[in-house]
């Protein structure tokens, strides 16, 4: 039986995602070197988890309403009216990913285009696809910063929005004000909706990272979550935040598909987030400088601001940055190519999210593959 003749179209142009690949790979091998997966290396803080527990224990397994139990929605509109003098509406999705999919269906007609830079994080031009979308990839090569004259030349009277990611995956970069400024501009002068993906937000090591909803609130719609910053990844709980109006469609839209979200994880993240997470970004900080001192002699980079990841430059020896991974996986070390997320294949990605010992191994082994 030919089962493939059932399958969508939309489908068939999406294979299946490079880091997902190389988790896989990882599961496969006797103790690789793993600097590939996005994953903190700390766990749940206790508080957070004992709460869940009760949580279970108080029979809170049931269904929430749609948009998240209130108690946790009041926590994060406090801490938002702290950091914008304003409370936009929220619910809480299945993950950052789960709020990306609900807001591309509630404001994306087949045939808008969507602006987003590259390199990018892996799913917006297959989520983009998806809905009916063109994704439109802003190349942002070499300094990745968010460039505001290519953003505008990309603008089309078919664009819709404009997709920002900060601190930004791959690259650790974290978006100047000025330049957040200058797209808000672009897109009150077009009339466009800005997503702007926060899911790094509070690792940043260097500044607080900026959000365009201070620069355009009644067009931002923010995406933020508790899976990097508080060790939660596999409780696949997010939030979005913004225009009432939108923020009610995507709760429609979530009651035909996540239903809501699991009801005593965010009971736990709700005791998560009084919980104190300096010391884990203070740790990321010391991260990203041991990374960073460790290749600066045989890699060219952007040096990461946020995030858990260096985006290095490909050896000129390679003919391209899959090549050197291969290479990099037969050493043993798993790392993810460029292609995965950008048009390019002229950089890799490295995961500093591991023990400090493992990323002095790995990072001695690509020194090596690089020099030779």
């Amino acid at each position: 039986m030919h089962d493939e003749k059932f399958l969508a179209d939309r489908v068939k142009p999406i294979g299946p995602s490079g880091i997902r690949k190389v988790f896989d790979l990882a599961a496969s091998m006797d103790s690789p070197i793993d600097l590939s997966i996005g994953q903190p290396d700390f766990d749940v803080p206790e508080p957070a988890r004992q709460a869940a527990i009760r949580a279970i224990g108080a029979h809170r397994n049931g269904y929430t309403v749609t948009q998240g139990i209130p108690e946790l929605r009041a926590r994060i509109r406090r801490e938002l009216a702290a950091e914008f003098d304003q409370e936009p509406e929220v619910m809480v999705t299945s993950g950052v990913s789960g709020g990306l999919l609900l807001a591309l269906l509630a404001t994306v007609n087949p045939g808008d285009e969507v602006v987003f830079t590259d390199p990018y994080f892996v799913s917006y031009p297959h989520l983009v696809h998806l809905v009916g979308g063109v994704p439109v990839p802003v190349p942002v090569y070499d300094d990745f910063r968010l460039h505001p004259e290519r953003i505008a030349a990309a603008i089309t009277p078919k664009t819709r929005l404009l997709m920002l990611n900060s601190p930004a995956n791959p690259t650790g970069v974290v978006y100047r004000n000025e330049d957040l400024r200058a797209v808000a501009q672009l897109a009150i002068r077009h009339d466009l909706l800005v997503i702007s993906d926060e899911i790094y937000q509070r690792l940043s090591y260097d500044r607080a990272a900026p959000s365009a909803f201070a620069e355009a609130p009644g067009r931002t719609l923010i995406l933020r979550g508790f899976g990097k910053s508080y060790g939660m990844t596999g409780w696949r709980l997010g939030y979005a935040a913004g225009p009432p109006a939108i923020i009610a469609e995507m709760c429609k839209l979530q009651q035909y598909t996540f239903v809501c979200a699991p009801q005593p994880l965010q009971w736990g993240a709700l005791t998560g987030m009084d919980c104190d997470m300096s010391g884990h970004v203070a740790d990321y900080r010391t991260k990203r400088d041991l990374v960073c001192g460790l290749l600066e002699k045989a890699f060219e980079f952007v040096r990461p601001e946020g995030g858990f990841y260096v985006f290095p430059k490909t050896p000129p020896a390679f003919p391209s940055a899959t090549a050197f991974v291969e290479q990099a996986i037969r050493n043993q070390v798993l790392i993810i190519p460029g292609s995965v997320f950008s048009r390019r294949d002229t950089h890799f990605r490295i995961s500093y999210a591991a023990p400090n010992e493992t990323i002095r191994r790995g990072c001695e082994v690509l020194c090596r593959l690089a020099k030779s």
